[in-house]
């Protein structure tokens, strides 16, 4: 028996726990195969032998005053091509992703998005069996608290 999928509007609210954010919005975009969220600043460092990054970024849309930072350890650097054409080398974390009552891994690539509306895409490779997308709705999930 196929398990039912949850429908998703184009923009959701989600939560990234172990980045310490309790809701950010999100962007669901078909278009991306990975997701993606917005940093202003990044700096790499070691820690128990491991490559990790400290993050700097802007949890709110419209809003470049407001900074959240956290540390996340890198698992992979990837040429990623954005909407415009433009091909970046973006570092790859891993981190837990929390949407619809429904907690699971997902990889981020890091880049600035201060320029750009949503501080965050929610990708095609988290949406993977889980969702569905209703491009003409919005904010079908309650927001984390």
């Amino acid at each position: 028996m196929q398990k039912m999928k949850t429908t998703l509007g184009w923009r959701e609210w989600v939560a990234l726990p172990d980045l310490e954010l309790a809701s950010i919005k999100a962007k669901v975009d078909t278009g991306a195969k990975t997701s993606c969220l917005h940093a202003f600043n990044l700096e790499p460092f070691e820690k128990d032998g491991e490559n990790w990054i400290k993050i700097w970024l802007h949890p709110n849309q419209d809003d470049n005053e407001t900074e959240h930072q956290c540390e996340a350890r890198i698992i992979d650097q990837r040429s990623v091509r954005d909407s415009g054409g433009h091909e970046e080398i973006r570092y790859v974390v891993e981190t837990t992703l929390e949407l619809a009552g429904q907690c699971f891994p997902i990889e981020l690539t890091l880049t600035n998005r201060d320029s750009m509306k949503f501080r965050m895409l929610l990708g095609r490779q988290a949406m993977l069996e889980r969702f569905i997308v209703n491009p003409t709705a919005s904010y079908l999930i309650k927001q984390p608290s």
